[in-house]
């Protein structure tokens, strides 16, 4: 199976955090955690967001950004920010793939955007809006790499009851 590999460095919202989780199990991306972080883990809010996906959780976490870069040195990144020149679907996202996401308040250190800047990606808006929500442009990052790769090993097709279809008269 491809990997793909979100990473959130500094979350301050748990209630983010868990619904970027629960993307994550649905998907089989695994999910990076670059302390420190606004909440502990066994936050509440944090838990009822992601509810009964946590046992399809991979979950890795980071005493600090440094921490992350050493322990992933010759990783392929992809940088989350508002402040990229690059599209988020005008790149291809390699198996392996770290897509990085940056805290809510303050997203990506500029400092760390300027090391790999040709791997900053921007998901368009309007101008006058400030950002997306962080589970929402996780989940942006995540399914456009997964549609490039024609989504491996995910159930793409559902399936209606068949009394459904009979009540509708079909």
């Amino acid at each position: 199976m491809a990997e793909l590999n979100i990473v959130l460095v500094e979350p301050e919202i748990p209630q983010n955090t868990g619904n970027i989780a629960r993307t994550c199990a649905a998907t089989g991306a695994r999910l990076h955690l670059v302390e420190p972080m606004g909440f502990k883990v066994d936050d509440k809010k944090l838990k009822r967001a992601g509810l009964d996906y946590w046992h399809l959780l991979d979950i890795t976490y980071y005493s600090s950004l440094d921490d992350f870069l050493e322990k992933t040195k010759g990783g392929k990144y992809f940088l989350f920010t508002t402040k990229a020149l690059n599209r988020h679907s005008d790149v291809e996202y390699p198996d392996g793939a770290y897509l990085i996401f940056g805290k809510e308040t303050a997203g990506l250190p500029e400092e760390f955007i300027m090391q790999y800047p040709e791997n900053a990606v921007r998901i368009p808006m309007i101008d006058e809006a400030r950002s997306l929500n962080l589970s929402n442009a996780v989940a942006i990052g995540v399914y456009e790499t997964l549609r490039q790769w024609d989504y491996p090993e995910l159930l793409c097709k559902g399936e209606l009851h068949r009394h459904k279809w009979s009540e509708a008269g079909l």
